[in-house]
């Protein structure tokens, strides 16, 4: 969330990063409120200022022995004003309040303007591999191996919900202990192991919603969420709290399943392991000063490329553009990792930087220790990776021509020394 005090000051900065984002949201109506607002703030001040004028007023009568019942009189009336202000300045802030919740963070100066055709590549890693054969999709790998079953996952639940099975299923618990043990013993993240349900203050503190609500799956008689990313409750872990300075920076790593309804993108990318409801993903979590944010950013995508290297995968970091960042993000660096059975780029990560905005929604501070005074603390977020998307990734890169598919050997240990997949 912007401070409408930064908006206030930083109008044209502000409206420009709308522009930019090709967001159509009308600042002048927050700048209008506000000014109302402080209005009658003044006003308030005013009227509390005569009230404690009048009991003064009314303290020295009484002690003079005089009668005080005109001047109580009119503080009755000043009473009755500042109930009414009270009201109308509740009312104000709380609409002042609903706009700054949908007011996006502001971008960047460091990022492409446009949409997502403006996305630039920072850097590639790697060359798509060269097959002696037609190198087959995932789906088809999947079948012949034996490892997901696309339609029971479906049964069970319905469309674009999977059924890991036998070595499929290993593969998949091998990638997350993989992870969580690469971020825990090299890269310094603590781990954790948050609920999957969550409340909406969470949902709102990371900023999914308001908007974002249609996305996500709701219970029906709590208001409770089931989480898109381990973001949501591993950030407002610190929720209201005032971190001491000398604690900072805090990395968090989380493996949690994901859950995204995706509304709205049906019939898109639908088929096997591109676009499902429910997904594994280890996620990143920091907490820094303001100061460190975009150098810990960069070490943020440090820490998710590793996972790639490691795996082997030919991937590129893409810096989103002005119009393709999210909601809530400064600055967002995607990561595409090549599939050659479906000769595509597929997102497996995304590392990005909010500054104070999702601190300021979720009130996580920290306490100077130089001028003891609290500010708010910067939070950045990254997936170290995304399944399953690696997951088809790794099938389609080290597939072989009788079918099989070598494991990576960093997962090998995790697979209990198995070294390929074979029907």
């Amino acid at each position: 969330m912007l401070d409408i005090r930064f908006i206030r000051e930083n109008v044209e900065l502000v409206k420009a990063s709308l522009a930019k984002r090709g967001n159509k949201f009308n600042l002048d109506e927050v700048i209008a409120l506000d000014e109302e607002r402080r209005k009658i703030i003044l006003g308030l001040d005013d009227l509390r200022r005569q009230k404690n004028e009048a009991n003064d007023a009314i303290t020295q009568l009484i002690k003079e022995k005089k009668d005080p019942k005109e001047k109580i009189a009119s503080m009755k009336g000043v009473a009755v004003k500042i109930d009414e202000f009270d009201a109308r300045l509740r009312e104000k802030e709380g609409e002042l309040s609903k706009l700054l919740m949908v007011i996006p963070n502001v971008v960047h100066d460091s990022i492409p303007v446009g949409d997502a055709k403006n996305n630039k590549i920072v850097r590639s890693w790697g060359e798509p591999k060269r097959f002696d054969f037609k190198p087959k999709p995932h789906t088809d790998i999947c079948e012949y191996l034996d490892i997901v079953d696309f339609a029971r996952g479906a049964k069970l639940t319905g469309s674009n919900f999977i059924l890991y099975k036998k070595l499929g299923a290993r593969l998949e618990r091998a990638l997350i202990n993989f992870m969580v043990d690469l971020h825990t013993s090299r890269h310094g993240y603590q781990e954790m192991w948050p609920p999957v349900l969550v409340n909406r203050a969470s949902m709102t503190g990371t900023g999914q919603l308001p908007k974002l609500e249609d996305d996500m799956y709701r219970l029906k008689d709590e208001d409770l969420f089931l989480i898109p990313t381990a973001e949501v409750p591993v950030t407002n872990i610190h929720r209201d709290e005032i971190l001491d300075e000398e604690k900072l920076p805090i990395y968090y790593t989380a493996y949690t399943p994901c859950f995204r309804r995706e509304a709205g993108s049906y019939g898109k990318d639908t088929k096997g392991l591109v676009r499902v409801h429910q997904f594994d993903k280890v996620e990143l979590v920091k907490f820094v000063k303001p100061k460190d944010s975009f150098d810990e950013l960069e070490k943020l995508v440090g820490n998710a490329e590793a996972v790639l290297q490691a795996l082997g995968l030919t991937y590129r970091v893409v810096m989103l553009a002005s119009g393709d960042i999210s909601f809530a993000a400064t600055k967002c660096y995607d990561f595409e990792a090549y599939a050659p059975g479906l000769d595509a780029w597929l997102e497996v990560s995304s590392c990005s930087n909010f500054c104070d905005f999702q601190a300021r929604r979720a009130n996580i501070r920290f306490r100077s220790k130089d001028t003891k005074k609290t500010e708010f603390v910067h939070t950045l977020n990254g997936s170290g990776v995304a399944l399953a998307r690696t997951v088809i990734c790794i099938l389609e890169n080290n597939q072989q021509k009788d079918g099989s598919v070598l494991i990576p050997e960093c997962l090998r240990p995790y697979m209990g020394g198995l070294e390929i997949i074979e029907r």
